[in-house]
């Protein structure tokens, strides 16, 4: 009787270490949504969860479709959540965190300083100009552009 009591008192402890989780990641996922200006309590509806990060990234509603072919599902979410965090400004070790780690990257995406930049910010890479290195100057007026042939004489 004694083993049995503590299978079950192991096994409310699970659950409710598992409860807190789910709960954290629902804040964190609410705070995310409500960030990009989409409504927050779509975060604890299954489908619409989905739909709405779909959204998020910019991508069509139809693209929910193949979260649903079995391999290849996870797949595109994992690159949906990619799609994501560089919509937030983050980089792919962010999208590593978010899948391995969920509950503690969502909580870091909604309540950080990470702003939703929009869905093209997914799909566009952002030149910074790097210190130390010359930067491509307009071509000034009277002289040919660079690597033009000399002019003929």
């Amino acid at each position: 009787m004694e083993v049995i009591g503590g299978v079950l008192v192991f096994v409310v402890l699970m659950m409710l270490i598992l409860c807190i989780f789910y709960i954290a990641m629902i804040v964190g996922v609410w705070k995310t949504f409500t960030k990009a200006g989409k409504p927050g309590w779509a975060a604890i509806v299954p489908i619409y969860f989905n739909i709405v990060i779909l959204e998020i990234i910019g991508q069509p509603v139809s693209r929910f479709w193949l979260y649903l072919i079995p391999f290849y599902g996870l797949y595109v979410v994992i690159v949906d959540f990619d799609a994501l965090c560089k919509c937030f400004g983050k980089e792919s070790g962010f999208t590593a965190g978010l899948i391995l780690l969920p509950p503690v990257f969502w909580c870091i995406l909604g309540f950080g300083s990470a702003r939703y930049l929009g869905p093209a910010a997914g799909y566009q890479q952002v030149h910074t100009p790097q210190p130390g290195y010359p930067q491509q100057q307009p071509p000034q007026a009277g002289y040919p552009p660079q690597g033009a042939p000399p002019p003929a004489q």
